[in-house]
């Protein structure tokens, strides 16, 4: 199904801009990325020059809305957005460099956790992120984070 008929399906208006931004989640996708705002903006913008920053936040909370793009926030790091949604997975962060990459629920159908208590909620989601190091960051001749982002600059 293509990018409009995916949208039209969901009720959203198919814009250039709503368009353009599903497929650089899509695109992301294929190649596993968990895309900040200004990386999906920095991507629709080699594709839709006029677009703002604005209309890419815009275009991503209509998006999540309709359920075709999810939002996550790791603690410390800004909110990055996929297009793998409707499925029981959940994130592994590394605390380096900030790789983020996808981990099946291996506990069964969502929300695959259970609250001890719900306080009446119909519970629907398990949201999870795992913390560690990706292999990169425990090689130890790989500098910090901090001090790679310093040569980087000079």
């Amino acid at each position: 199904m293509t990018s409009v008929e995916r949208l039209r399906a969901r009720g959203l208006r198919a814009t250039r801009p709503r368009v353009v931004v599903l497929d650089v989640l899509d695109a992301a996708r294929a190649d596993h990325e968990h895309l900040p705002v200004a990386r999906v903006a920095e991507r629709a913008r080699a594709v839709l020059p006029t677009v703002s920053t604005q209309a890419v936040y815009d275009c991503l909370d209509a998006l999540t809305g309709a359920g075709l793009a999810r939002c996550i926030e790791p603690a410390g790091h800004p909110a990055r957005y996929e297009a793998r949604v409707g499925d029981n997975h959940h994130h592994l962060v590394c605390r380096g460099c900030g790789a983020t990459v996808d981990v099946d629920c291996t506990t069964g159908h969502a929300p695959c956790l259970s609250p001890s208590d719900t306080a009446g909620f119909a519970v629907e989601e398990a949201e999870v992120v795992f913390w560690g190091r990706c292999p990169e960051c425990r090689t130890p001749s790989t500098p910090p984070p901090a001090e790679r982002e310093r040569e980087e600059v000079r």
